[in-house]
């Protein structure tokens, strides 16, 4: 059969004189550095050393556990929620090397200089490795310019993200490298088996970090699968390495990161005996069928894929059910209304387009620009297996984006190299027609089309203005101000004890204080957040009846907290409106507080 991927391109045979590393690494080099000196200096403008998405404090205390004496398999938050603590779903193989970059810094920067330095590096180290993957990607897809479009969009997509911005330790990152280290593999049109054995490798290391990309490692898989069963033999090697890789890796990290007594635990939102098995299972039979049936026929070899399918398929009914469904449907109704329903990342497109939202196009128009070259591509039979491979791709994380906006950033990523493509044919279209204007106009609305910044911009200039656009608006001024290190002071003064504080700030409660904080926005502390929503809304008598059966807790209240506000709006009569109004039940005293900050403090009276 011929080559799926595709022929050769004109401009990589020209180049052939070229070591093809040799080009790759320099271009990488010249990207990534412009790249991470803009964000450089970014972060000197920044006005604090960790990101300001939740996840990224709450990353940073839990590696501050580790590095003071946590055990590596005991990933319970124990300042978080009710008695008992949290016991957190994030993966100790991203704290590992942040821990690590803390510890190198520590003894000649002390400890807070140290977190800043570790914190900054990080998300740096990460560009290079990105960069390089999509440019491997681009080349192996089409050759040196597709390269050079690749590497020219991931670096504005790098600039224009808060993903690899000093301070984003969060596990996203990571995860968006893994997927371009697969694709990069994916496209490599002489079936090595060394890139087929790398893609597995970062499968597994993205299902052992976060659930999230399990979506788009299931279809990696499937279309592996599927290369074995139209290729047979040619692709025997490399099927056998992903299947060898992926089962091998995911059973290292399974062993390595959850600790014996939840070996036999199953759960849907990290790597549990479910995502190791179902992998280690599919990997498996993968590589155990090319090694042994990849000499039958086309027709043989789809039975024994369809064989492995069911197999797979049966044992996940019958060990993980529950992982075929969202794991946050159980949420109590209660924070669905109050606390997911009004998580930006957590929201659909449908969710989005009733609130007139100008980010639609920058979230979704990269991706069903991409599905369209694809289809297109497919259907002039032009390089048919290839787009084939990408249109998936790009089809999961932009389906998964419809359902939760999140899923976007996915998807932006995948859709640079069906524009890179289709940009190669069209630069040479507009440089071989020189008089030809249309030409020349249709490649640089290409170009403009295909960056999500430009679509933001326009959404930004649409929705808000110029005035907002230039940054006149701070959120720091609104709600943030309460999260502060300032804010924080007034609760690091008191002895330690629990928080009851709107989940956006229990974060920071944990990061800047010895406090435990009641809630934070983290779906394994259910109660924590249930509880500190039902004293928000109940009436005063009742809340103090509450309040006094969690001890002597503080109440921190932050009137422009969203989420504050929603309870303030829909109970009018609850104890956080009546202190809106400025009305102190009997039972509360009120403690000092920063001026300017926005945050208030009250006690139970004695």
């Amino acid at each position: 059969m011929t080559d799926l991927i595709g022929a050769r391109s004109a401009s990589e045979d020209l180049s052939a004189r070229v070591p093809p590393w040799t080009r790759l690494s320099w271009a990488v080099l010249g990207y990534g550095l412009s790249v991470v000196v803009f964000l450089c200096g970014k972060m000197i403008r920044a006005a604090d050393y960790v990101g300001r998405d939740n996840d990224d404090v709450m990353r940073l205390v839990q590696v501050r556990d580790l590095l003071a004496g946590q055990s590596w398999f005991d990933l319970t938050q124990v300042r978080l929620g009710l008695d008992g603590g949290t016991l957190m779903h994030w993966s100790r193989l991203i704290d590992l090397p942040i821990a690590a970059l803390i510890t190198l810094f520590k003894p000649f920067a002390g400890a807070e200089s140290a977190e800043a330095m570790a914190l900054a590096v990080w998300p740096m180290i990460l560009v290079l490795p990105l960069m390089a993957a999509m440019g491997l990607a681009g080349r192996r897809a089409g050759g040196p310019q597709c390269m050079h479009f690749c590497l020219f969009f991931t670096a504005i997509f790098v600039v224009t993200s808060n993903r690899f911005q000093a301070g984003s330790i969060d596990h996203h990152n990571v995860q968006l490298v893994l997927a371009a280290v697969m694709i990069a593999m994916l496209v490599d049109r002489q079936y090595r088996a060394e890139s087929f054995a790398i893609a597995g490798v970062a499968a597994a290391l993205a299902i052992a970090i976060g659930a999230e990309t399990t979506p788009f490692v299931a279809v990696i898989c499937l279309l592996v699968a599927v290369l074995w069963a139209c290729e047979g033999q040619r692709f025997a090697a490399a099927a056998t390495a992903f299947g060898a890789a992926l089962a091998t890796t995911v059973s290292a990290a399974f062993f390595l990161t959850v600790p014996p007594h939840l070996y036999a635990a199953v759960t849907c939102d990290s790597l549990s005996l479910a995502f190791f098995s179902l992998s280690a299972l599919g990997g498996g039979l993968l590589a155990v069928s090319a090694l042994a049936a990849s000499r039958l026929g086309r027709f043989g070899r789809l039975l024994v894929l369809g064989l492995n399918g069911v197999i797979t398929a049966g044992f996940a009914l019958g060990i993980a059910p529950q992982c075929l469904k969202n794991p946050l449907d159980d949420l109590d109704p209660l924070l669905w209304e109050l606390w997911l329903d009004n998580v930006t990342e957590a929201q659909s497109f449908l969710a989005l387009a009733r609130q007139g939202s100008g980010g639609l196009g920058a979230f979704y128009f990269s991706g069903f620009f991409a599905l369209a070259i694809c289809a297109w591509r497919i259907r002039r039979r032009d390089r048919v297996a290839l787009h084939l491979i990408l249109g998936s791709l790009v089809l999961v994380t932009w389906c998964i984006a419809l359902m939760q906006v999140r899923g976007a950033v996915f998807s932006n990523l995948i859709a640079i190299l069906p524009a890179s493509l289709l940009l190669v044919d069209l630069r040479t279209n507009s440089m071989r027609e020189r008089r030809r204007a249309l030409a020349s106009l249709i490649y640089a609305v290409a170009v403009l089309v295909s960056v999500p910044a430009v679509w933001a911009l326009a959404g930004e200039l649409a929705t808000n203005g110029a005035a907002d656009l230039a940054g006149n608006g701070d959120r720091r001024q609104g709600w943030g101000l309460c999260t502060s290190a300032e804010a924080m002071t007034d609760l690091r003064q008191l002895p330690p004890t629990l928080v009851v504080d709107p989940s956006n700030m229990g974060a920071s409660i944990l990061r800047f204080t010895e406090h435990r904080a009641l809630s934070a926005p983290y779906h394994r502390n259910p109660e924590g957040m249930l509880t500190e929503l039902r004293i928000g809304l109940a009436a005063p008598e009742e809340a103090a009846h509450m309040l006094r059966r969690l001890g002597n807790p503080v109440i921190a209240f932050c009137a422009k907290d969203p989420q504050t506000r929603l309870v303030i709006e829909k109970a009018h009569d609850g104890l956080y409106s009546q202190l809106n109004a400025g009305k102190v039940p009997d039972f509360l005293d009120a403690l000092p507080v920063t001026p300017g900050t926005g945050l208030k403090l009250f006690r139970l009276k004695h």
